[in-house]
């Protein structure tokens, strides 16, 4: 759990002796909840939101320069220069997708604009994430998360509480709702259509969708939502290539990578056709910001398979890292006869009560099924990498033997 106060000073960095993987853990967390908030806060247009992005980056920044120091007093040969050198990647690639996240809060911060069919369409193509007052009446007021238990009632999640003036992130189970808390709960809409009315005394009211009215800007839209899901899943394996140390998924950030520059030239070229027909072509100007941004991500991605790709192997220190983070990535073997063996898997999601995202299949007679849009039913030998809470991938190992 991460504590600490928006920036309000110079940047101002002195070495201090500090663990370099919890400085991993914080950055790897912290990465990937700039990516949520920053698609939040162009999602919503929330300048709130937006800020706290700017916040989150400064802090990254001042993990990698402590992760840096950290590692340079520690390579003291060369062959510890050696093992050390992919860490460097991983640092150096969470400070990169930090830069992208901050890069699409400006899109709301600077005001640059965007189409509202933009907004609508990440609204499909995201995850629910929407921000709640906790009221004084709520039955979740002076409870602890765990005693709550949102996660496994509604598969909903508190990824960040406002209390006055200090943002607590990734809030563990023991950390206490309050009266007058500003929650950032991330889930299922239908979750969220559930534990919001509970938490704040509103309806949940989802925003309806807008249809672009221009055929090339709707082209434009779906594939940068497409490009957003296609980055977010290299991280992911990116990082699970690193834990199990397997050339195969690091081989399929390489591809995917290659997959969203593709795109992303044709977004281009999407985008300045859509230009043509927009009574305001200036209002683009934010959907080109975010395109740009988004592929910065996946190039962040393929940075933390270095150790992997170069054969130079994976250090203990970025697999612990890993596996402590706040969502954690399991490799999962589904046994014969167990509750998962012919369960559905579709969008990624299992057809089950688990709020685990499957991320990739490796079936011993197809290879490797890749991708949110995964549509299969889970067989007996399927090896199943998985993301999810620690509770999520608790539930899920112990359906699957």
């Amino acid at each position: 759990m991460g504590r600490f106060h928006r920036r309000d000073s110079p940047l101002s960095v002195r070495y201090e002796p500090t663990s370099v993987k919890d400085l991993l853990v914080e950055m790897k967390d912290t990465a990937e909840l700039l990516i949520d908030l920053s698609y939040s806060a162009v999602l919503h247009a929330s300048p709130t939101i937006a800020d706290e992005v700017v916040a989150l980056e400064y802090r990254m920044d001042v993990l990698q320069l402590r992760a840096r120091m950290s590692l340079m007093l520690a390579a003291r040969s060369p062959d510890e220069a050696e093992t050390l050198a992919p860490v460097l990647g991983v640092i150096g690639a969470a400070d990169k997708i930090s830069d992208a996240a901050g890069d699409i809060a400006k899109i709301v911060s600077e005001e640059i604009g965007l189409p509202d069919a933009m907004r609508g369409a990440l609204a499909e193509g995201v995850e629910t994430l929407v921000r709640g007052t906790v009221v004084a009446d709520s039955a979740y007021a002076g409870r602890s998360l765990q005693d709550i238990d949102l996660e496994s009632k509604t598969g909903v999640r508190v990824i960040a509480i406002r209390r006055d003036d200090d943002w607590i992130f990734n809030p563990g189970p023991n950390t206490r709702l309050k009266a007058d808390d500003v929650t950032l709960l991330r889930g299922p809409e239908t979750g969220v259509g559930e534990a919001y009315p509970e938490l704040t005394g509103e309806p949940f009211r989802p925003e309806e969708p807008v249809e672009p009215a221009i055929d090339d800007l709707e082209r434009a839209v779906d594939s940068i939502v497409l490009m957003k899901d296609l980055s977010e899943l290299a991280v992911d394996l990116a990082y699970g290539s690193i834990l199990f140390d397997n050339e195969a998924l690091a081989e399929e950030v390489d591809n995917l990578e290659v997959e969203v520059d593709s795109l992303q030239s044709r977004f281009e070229v999407w985008t300045l056709r859509a230009a043509r027909e927009a009574d305001d072509p200036v209002s683009l100007r934010g959907l080109i910001h975010l395109g740009v941004a988004t592929e910065e991500i996946s190039d962040a991605a393929v940075k933390i398979t270095e150790g992997v790709t170069h054969d130079l192997g994976v250090h203990r220190v970025v697999e612990m890292a890993v596996q402590e983070s706040d969502e954690i990535i399991t490799r999962t073997v589904i046994r014969e006869g167990s509750d998962l063996a012919g369960t559905s898997v579709r969008n990624g999601l299992p057809t089950t009560d688990v709020s685990t995202s499957v991320i990739a299949i490796r079936r011993p007679d197809e290879g490797w099924l890749i991708g949110h849009d995964i549509d299969t039913v889970l067989r007996p030998g399927d090896a199943v990498i998985a993301k999810g809470t620690r509770t999520s991938a608790e539930e899920f190992e112990a359906l699957a033997s």
